[in-house]
């Protein structure tokens, strides 16, 4: 089924030069603080003294970022319209101790982070991003967008049961990529990052690095109405949002009613505890900041608070055509039928009814078509940094997104026509 709106893929077209760009959550976070520097926001330290000024500004802490856009005249207590998103992506990262290796092969020691499908990252060529550490407290990125690495399979001589029993992969000893032949070398990798950096190897200090395949995102099927790309899950929402929020920047003042907020964390698939996670303190802290810098007091805040909406937005499943049965009967999401509102009564998202009809009413606004998901009740339902939020910070959550298959592969599909439609959504929503 398609959206109704037919448009030029103008919006697809960058989505996927964005997801080509962002290989870690550190690449995400800048991408998208570019795009909104082009659309004159500024970057604002959490360590100096914020002004009341209005405009547009972003904080930046490591794989996390919130932006925020005061109109002219908004007063201290007027609430907040929160788009919301996570950088990260299920992968393999980098090991402290990274250099392995037997048999004449080098290879790099890996951690699985998050849920991932670990057979879809064996025998495609990875390059490897992230960040570097540098003994002076400075941070640089780095992103070797090359055939690097490479997990091999097991050949099915070796393993005749593969395509009968299923593939059985051990975490540890199974996952280890390859990077060349030869005995292993300690500091042998971070030399080559640091080279690649073009820094010193001893002023690197510390590192977080992730493997990514580097087969670019494309348009699938006989009328390229599909998407095929890594990190869908969930820079489709990162860049949404960063879109949306600079398209309500550009309104007239006097039009926007709120304050419309983009908050990307990191370490959702984990649990969203950490410094830069959905579960720490980084939005309300920012949130308060606002509130107070433009002469507000506790009491605005809790006025601001009370009024704010958040849009969590992450994707979703579209039902398989394989595999029909393992989704809800009468809940059938699917590709290109615009954003999905996301329902479970037991608060794995944070959706009620109240906040169905503050989505509904701005894909009304937008003209954009929407559907609903809920889970299988004999399947366990996932969650997203909806529930988090709002019981984190009090504010009313609505969990939305776009309709995927292959979640957690290395390489996801979502129609073509979904992300813009999604921008669309988070657009009418933040602009009130």
């Amino acid at each position: 089924m398609s959206s109704p709106l037919r448009f030029d893929r103008a919006h697809t077209d960058d989505l996927m030069t964005f997801l080509a760009a962002s290989p870690s959550p550190y690449h995400a976070v800048a991408n998208a603080a570019a795009r909104l520097a082009e659309a004159g926001f500024r970057q604002v330290e959490e360590t100096a003294a914020w002004d009341g000024s209005a405009g547009g500004k972003y904080v930046l802490r490591g794989g996390a970022i919130v932006a925020w856009y005061v109109p002219e005249g908004a007063e201290a207590h007027t609430p907040f319209r929160i788009a919301g998103a996570h950088t990260d992506s299920p992968n393999l990262r980098v090991k402290p101790l990274p250099d392995t290796g037997a048999h004449g092969w080098r290879q790099i020691a890996v951690e699985v982070y998050g849920g991932t499908l670990l057979n879809t990252w064996l025998d495609r060529d990875l390059g490897l991003a992230g960040r570097i550490s540098l003994r002076d407290g400075t941070h640089r990125l780095v992103n070797i967008d090359r055939a690097l690495l490479r997990v091999p399979q097991l050949a099915v001589h070796l393993d005749r049961s593969a395509n009968t029993e299923g593939l059985k992969l051990d975490r540890q000893k199974h996952m280890q990529p390859i990077w060349g032949l030869g005995d292993v070398e300690e500091g042998d990798l971070i030399r080559f990052v640091a080279e690649e950096a073009g820094v010193d190897a001893e002023d690197v200090t510390g590192w977080d690095l992730m493997p990514h395949a580097i087969e670019p995102p494309s348009y699938l099927g006989r009328d390229r109405e599909l998407v095929a790309g890594p990190r869908m899950d969930n820079l489709l929402s990162v860049h949404a949002a960063t879109a949306a929020l600079a398209a309500v920047a550009g309104l007239p003042d006097a039009d926007i009613p709120y304050i419309p907020v983009f908050a990307a964390f990191d370490h959702e698939e984990n649990g969203s505890q950490s410094d830069t996670g959905a579960d720490g303190p980084l939005l309300g802290s920012v949130l308060e900041r606002s509130v107070f810098a433009r002469g507000g007091t506790y009491e605005d805040r809790a006025r601001a608070f009370a009024g704010t909406v958040c849009l969590s937005s992450d994707t979703g499943h579209a039902v398989h055509p394989n595999y029909a049965e393992r989704h809800d009967p009468t809940h059938h999401p699917v590709a290109n039928g615009g954003p999905i509102l996301k329902v479970n009564v037991n608060m794995r998202y944070a959706t009620d009814g109240s906040g169905r009809a503050v989505f509904a009413a701005a894909c009304e606004k937008a003209g954009v078509p929407w559907q609903s998901f809920v889970s299988n009740n004999a399947m366990p339902c996932g969650t997203t940094i909806g529930p988090i939020t709002a019981a984190r910070h009090g504010i009313q959550t609505v969990d939305i997104g776009v309709a995927i298959l292959s979640m957690h592969s290395a390489r996801e599909l979502c129609g073509a026509d979904d992300p813009y439609l999604l921008a669309n959504a988070l657009t009418a929503f933040l602009a009130g």
